[in-house]
C-alpha cells in the first residue's frame, strides 16, 4: 500500500497491526459504519436529487396530456396536432372516461381516469409495469402504482360503478407513469365500452415538445393544438410542471438531513481513527524509541504508524462499501415507489468518492499523532517508556476520595484524569453519538407530526359526497384534492341542503362540516388559486397553524407561507378574492402548514360567497356506531338524493415521511456503535496500562465484582457528561436542520412540529451517553474482573 513489501518496515507494520488486535478491529469496525452509512446516505441524497427527472427521462415522460372532445375533434384532425411546430413526439389518440368504482366490500373509491392502451410500450409515457401484466382482454385492468389502498392489489375485484349490472373489473398489473397521465388502464375496447354506461368519452394524447422547461413554454405548445383542432375540442390538459414541482418539493428536505448525518459521521471517523492512533503512540514511546536506536528515521517511524492505521481501515472500508450497497437497495426501492423512479440504484460515483476520502480522513487523523511520533527523540522515548509519568490526575483522586462513595468507584471516576487527551477523546464520541440519538428522536417526531398535520379533511371517519363534485382545473375532484387528467365535465349537483338535513337527522352524527374546493382569482395573482371553502364548525378540519388562528367567519382566510411570500402580504393584510363573479375582501387572520397546489391557496369560510355551495361533508360518528354502520344506513337516504357515501380509512404515514424515519434510525444507530467503538479503543488501552495496579488491588482484596464497577465508573462521569454536552447539542441541531428542510419546501413550520421534546426524553437522552459509555467499557471491564490476581502482578 505504502511499498512497504518485505523490508524491515513492513515486518514492524505487521506487528503492530498483529499486536494490537483490539485497535486494529476498532478501526475497521469504526471505519466500515462510517463508509457504509455515507453510501446510504450518499445514495439517497441522489435520489433525492431531482428524482422525477430521472424518472421522467427515463419514460419520456409527457410534456403535456390532452384530453379531446371525439365528437369535435377527427382523426385526421388530431393527427395534424403531431405536426404541429415544436412537437418532437406523441402518443394516442387513446379513449379515457372516468371510472368511479366500487369495492368487493361495497365501499366507493374516488373518481379515477380509465385510459385505453394496448400496452404499456409507448413513444410518450412509456410505462414502467412494476408487477403483474397488461390487461388482455375484457374485466381486466392495470392501476397505477401512486394509487393504493387495501383493496388496491393484484388480483383485487372491483365494479365499475354502483349500476346493478356494471361490469367486473380485475385487477392485473400495476404500473408507473412518472408524468401520472392516468388512474387506471384497460384495453381501448374495453374502454370504450365502460364509457357507454358510466359517463362520458373523452380521447387522450400525449406530447412531447422541443421546448418545455417553463410554464410560458408549455402554454404556447398548448395554444397551437388549441389552434389546430376545432373551436371547443381541447377540453383540458395537464402539464408536467404540475407532477415534478409536487415531486421535487417531497425531495428537496432530504438533503439538509443527510448532510446533517454526514458532518456528524466524518467528526465521528477522525475522533475514533485519531483516538486510536494517538493511542498507539502513547503506548508504544519505548519501541519508538527503539525502532530510532536501531537506524528508523522520523520519516519511517510516521508511515509505519499511518500505514498501521490504513490496513485495517483499508479493509474496513471495502466492507463498509459492500455493506452500504446491501442497505441502501431496501431504502432505493421504497424511495422508487415514492418518486416514481424505475432504475434507482446506488451511482457508481458514490462507491468510488466515499472510500477516497474516507482513506483521506484517516491518512489526515493518523497522521497528527504519527507526527508526534516522528518528532520524539530516541533517549527521550526509551526513558519515558520504561518509567510513565506519575502525578498526572492526583489532583481527580484526591476530589474522589471525599465522595460518600465506595473506593473502588471513586478510583475509577478518577483515572481518566491521568490521560487528558484519550479522556477528551472518549467525551467526544461519547458526545457525537448523543447528539445524533438526540437530533434522531426530534427528526422522527417532528417527521411523524408532519404526517398527522397533513390531509386534515381525511380525518373524518365519514365522506359524504353531496352531489356534484368540486369544480378543479381539469374537472372534479374527490376530498383528498385534484385528480389528474379528469376531463371537464362535472355531475349536476343536486340539493346539497337536503343532504345536510339527512346527515343532521342520521343517528350517530357526532359533528359534520361541508366543504367546497374550487378555483378562485386573487387580485394581484396571475392565474387561479385553488381555494377550499368550508361551511359549519370546520375547527375538526383546520390546518396546522404557523401563526395567527383559524377562521372563524365569512370576512376570514387562512393561508399558507409560499401564499404569503409569493404576495408580499402578511397577517392582517386584505386581499380581494373573486368566485364566479363575486368579489369580496377577506383578510388574512392565519398562517396555515399546507403545502398542496405548490402552497398556493385559500382557506375561507362558504358563507363570504352567496353563490357558493358545499358538495362534500365530513362527519364523524358518535360512540357506539362503527363507521361502516354508520355509512350503510345513511346511504340509504343519501343516494336517492344523489349523494355518495365514503368510509374513510384510518390515516398512513406518507411513503417519504416512512423513508425518512428508517434513515434516520438506520444512521444513529451505525453513529451510535461507532461511538461505542471509540470508547471501547480508550478502556481497552487504560485497561491495559493499568493492569498492574488492577492485580495489586485484588491482592489487597478487590472483588471481580468491585473490579468490573471501577472500570465501568471510569467511564460513567464521561458519559455522564458527554450527554449533558450532546443533548443540548443535539437540540441545537434539529432547530436548526428541520426549519430548513420545511424552508426547502417552500413552507415555514408550526409549533407542533419544531417543539417536539418533551422533559423526560431529555433526560432519558442525557443518561445515553452514559449507556453508550457503559456499553463500550463493557467487554474490557468483564475482562479486568476475570483476570486471575497472578496474571495481572506478572503484566507489564
Amino acid at each position: 500500500m505504502i511499498g512497504l513489501g518485505g523490508s524491515a518496515l513492513g515486518r514492524v507494520v505487521r506487528s503492530g497491526v498483529g499486536r494490537r488486535r483490539v485497535q486494529t478491529l476498532v478501526i475497521a469496525l469504526a471505519t466500515m459504519m462510517a463508509v457504509a452509512s455515507a453510501v446510504v446516505a450518499g445514495s439517497l441524497m441522489v435520489a433525492a436529487n431531482a428524482p422525477f427527472d430521472h424518472a421522467f427521462a427515463q419514460q419520456h415522460g409527457a410534456h403535456l396530456s390532452v384530453q379531446y372532445d371525439p365528437a369535435a375533434a377527427s382523426a385526421a384532425q388530431l393527427d395534424a396536432t403531431r405536426r404541429q411546430s415544436g412537437v418532437t413526439a406523441t402518443a394516442g389518440p387513446f379513449p379515457s372516461t372516468t371510472l368511479r368504482p366500487v369495492t368487493g366490500g361495497g365501499g366507493h373509491l374516488p373518481p379515477l381516469t380509465l385510459v385505453g392502451r394496448p400496452g404499456p410500450d409507448a413513444d410518450v409515457d412509456d410505462l414502467d409495469l412494476r408487477s403483474g401484466r397488461w390487461a388482455a382482454g375484457p374485466g381486466e385492468i392495470v392501476v397505477s402504482a401512486s394509487f393504493g389502498g387495501p383493496d388496491i392489489r393484484l388480483g383485487s375485484i372491483l365494479r365499475a360503478s354502483d349500476a346493478a349490472d356494471a361490469p367486473t373489473l380485475t385487477i392485473v398489473g400495476i404500473a408507473m407513469s412518472a408524468s401520472k397521465t392516468a388512474d387506471v388502464w384497460a384495453t381501448p375496447e374495453q374502454v370504450t365500452a365502460i364509457a357507454a354506461s358510466t359517463g362520458p368519452l373523452t380521447t387522450q394524447m400525449l406530447y412531447r415538445f422541443a421546448a418545455a422547461g417553463g410554464n410560458d413554454d408549455i402554454t404556447t405548445a398548448r395554444a397551437r393544438l388549441a389552434a389546430a383542432v376545432p373551436p371547443d375540442a381541447l377540453l383540458g390538459s395537464q402539464s408536467y410542471l404540475d407532477t415534478k414541482r409536487a415531486a421535487d418539493q417531497n425531495a428537496a428536505p432530504t438533503i439538509p438531513f443527510l448532510m446533517a448525518f454526514g458532518a456528524l459521521g466524518i467528526a465521528m471517523s477522525v475522533i475514533i481513527v485519531g483516538s486510536v492512533v494517538s493511542g498507539a503512540v502513547g503506548t508504544g514511546l519505548r519501541r519508538i524509541g527503539i525502532l530510532k536506536a536501531i537506524g528508523f528515521t522520523p520519516r519511517e517511524v510516521v508511515r509505519a504508524y499511518v500505514a498501521q492505521a490504513l490496513i485495517p481501515a483499508s479493509v474496513g472500508i471495502g466492507v463498509g462499501v459492500v455493506l452500504g450497497n446491501l442497505m441502501a437497495l431496501p431504502l432505493l426501492s421504497d424511495t422508487e415507489e415514492v418518486y416514481g423512479d424505475t432504475s434507482l440504484a446506488v451511482a457508481w460515483w458514490v462507491d468510488v468518492l466515499v472510500p477516497a476520502a474516507a482513506l483521506l480522513v484517516v491518512v489526515l487523523a493518523a497522521l497528527v499523532p504519527a507526527l508526534r511520533a516522528g518528532r520524539l527523540r530516541t533517549v527521550e522515548a526509551i526513558a519515558i517508556g520504561r518509567a510513565p509519568r506519575t502525578g498526572r490526575g492526583q489532583w481527580a483522586h484526591r476530589a474522589a476520595g471525599r465522595l460518600p462513595l465506595p473506593r473502588a468507584l471513586t478510583y475509577g471516576l478518577a483515572s481518566p484524569f491521568a490521560h487528558p487527551v484519550r479522556m477528551l477523546a472518549m467525551l467526544l464520541a461519547v458526545a457525537f453519538g448523543t447528539v445524533a440519538a438526540t437530533f434522531a428522536v426530534g427528526l422522527t417526531s417532528s417527521l411523524n407530526a408532519v404526517g398527522e398535520a397533513q390531509d386534515p379533511e381525511n380525518r373524518a371517519a365519514i365522506t359524504v359526497i353531496g352531489g356534484g363534485l368540486s369544480e378543479g382545473p381539469g374537472g372534479p375532484v374527490g376530498p383528498g384534492g385534484p385528480q389528474p387528467g379528469k376531463g371537464d365535465t362535472a355531475e349536476a349537483a343536486v340539493d346539497t341542503a337536503r343532504v345536510r338535513a339527512a346527515i343532521e337527522a342520521q343517528r350517530g352524527t357526532a359533528s359534520y362540516y361541508g366543504l367546497a374546493q374550487a378555483d378562485v382569482t386573487v387580485t394581484g395573482v396571475a392565474g387561479s388559486v385553488r381555494a377550499t371553502l368550508y361551511q359549519g364548525d370546520s375547527r375538526p378540519g383546520s390546518y396546522e397553524m404557523i401563526s395567527g388562528h383559524w377562521i372563524a367567519g365569512p370576512g376570514e382566510v387562512a393561508v399558507p407561507t409560499r401564499f404569503l411570500e409569493r404576495t408580499g402580504t402578511r397577517i392582517g393584510d386584505p386581499v380581494r378574492v373573486t368566485y364566479r363573479g363575486d368579489t369580496q375582501t377577506l383578510r388574512i387572520v392565519g398562517e396555515a402548514f399546507d403545502t398542496s397546489d405548490d402552497g398556493m391557496r385559500l382557506h375561507a369560510d362558504l358563507a363570504a360567497f352567496a353563490a357558493a355551495r358545499p358538495d362534500i361533508f365530513l362527519v364523524e360518528v358518535g360512540s357506539g356506531l362503527s363507521p361502516a354502520e354508520y355509512a350503510r344506513q345513511l346511504e340509504a337516504v343519501v343516494r336517492p338524493l344523489g349523494g355518495d357515501v365514503l368510509v374513510n380509512s384510518p390515516t398512513e404515514a406518507e411513503g417519504m415521511i416512512l423513508i425518512l424515519n428508517t434513515m434516520a434510525v438506520l444512521l444513529t444507530l451505525m453513529l451510535v456503535a461507532v461511538a461505542a467503538l471509540g470508547v471501547l479503543n480508550s478502556v481497552v488501552l487504560d485497561t491495559r496500562e493499568r493492569v498492574h495496579d488492577i492485580g495489586v488491588c485484588k491482592a489487597l482484596g478487590m472483588t471481580p465484582r468491585q473490579t468490573l464497577s471501577l472500570v465501568l465508573a471510569s467511564v460513567a462521569g464521561i458519559g455522564l457528561l458527554g450527554g449533558l454536552v450532546g443533548v443540548p447539542a443535539g437540540f441545537a441541531l434539529h432547530a436548526y436542520v428541520v426549519p430548513v428542510m420545511g424552508h426547502a419546501a417552500g413552507t415555514n413550520l408550526p409549533p407542533s412540529i419544531l417543539e417536539v421534546y418533551d422533559a423526560w426524553q431529555l433526560v432519558l437522552l442525557g443518561l445515553a451517553g452514559v449507556l453508550i459509555a457503559v456499553l463500550g467499557a463493557a467487554l474490557p471491564a468483564s475482562w479486568a474482573a476475570k483476570a486471575r490476581t497472578a496474571t495481572a502482578l506478572r503484566t507489564e
